[in-house]
């Protein structure tokens, strides 16, 4: 699992797989979740991450939990 911070889009994007991309669902305006072809999740993309992330309805949750933590990344649990 690798973790992209870009601090001037205020995002972070975290590698999950190195599938290729297929498809991608927003969960809300500021969580969208990659997809490969088998419908497996390869990527997560969070906005706004300066504020909190809300890990609800994310895959790999307890992971992603802790490396956003770990990036002193707020988590709302």
């Amino acid at each position: 699992m690798k973790i992209n911070y870009d601090p001037d889009a205020d995002a972070v994007y975290i590698y999950l797989s190195n599938q290729p991309y297929a498809y991608g669902k927003d969960l809300d305006n500021e969580r969208r979740i990659d997809y490969s072809a088998d419908n497996t999740p390869i990527g997560i993309e969070l906005l706004s991450v300066s504020k909190g992330v809300n890990p609800d309805d994310l895959p790999e949750q307890d992971k992603i939990i802790k490396i956003l933590e770990a990036s002193n990344i707020k988590v709302f649990a």
